[in-house]
């Protein structure tokens, strides 16, 4: 029995561990609100729509993937792979391409979809408050 506590113990340790997958980026705090009836986030409010804003390192996106509560997800453009002084672009497609190395990233988890990657794009915690969004790293 007590092998058995101890073998808890410590899978509970192993499970609590913080993901590293963005260790290349820098950490820091900011908050950023977005209204969703400005004329330039009005793409925003059908499934699909995505716009940039400032924030975070170099700039985030958002998109509204159209499931979900709220329906919007959003990234930081600072390639997360390479020390890049260029934003990743996204042409509207289903990834993010970073432009000093090519590397690509899903716009839907920030899974990298470039093979010998290993971080994923950094995903900003979105909430949603009537036609606001709240866009945080915290």
């Amino acid at each position: 029995m007590r092998k058995l506590s101890l073998l808890f113990l410590v899978l509970l340790f192993i499970s609590c561990e913080k993901n590293e997958t963005n260790d290349i980026l820098p950490e820091y705090s900011f908050s950023v609100t977005v209204n969703l009836n400005l004329p330039q986030y009005i793409e925003l409010q059908a499934p699909g729509g995505w716009a940039y804003n400032t924030g975070g390192i170099q700039g985030i996106i958002i998109q509204n993937i159209g499931i979900g509560s709220p329906p919007y997800k959003a990234f930081e453009l600072a390639c997360p792979n390479y020390d890049c002084n260029s934003p990743m672009e996204f042409d509207g497609s289903l990834k993010l391409k970073c432009p000093c190395d090519d590397s690509e990233y899903s716009i839907y988890d920030g899974s990298p979809q470039t093979e010998g990657n290993i971080h994923f794009a950094r995903e900003y915690k979105v909430t949603q408050s009537g036609s606001s969004l709240n866009i945080t790293n915290f």
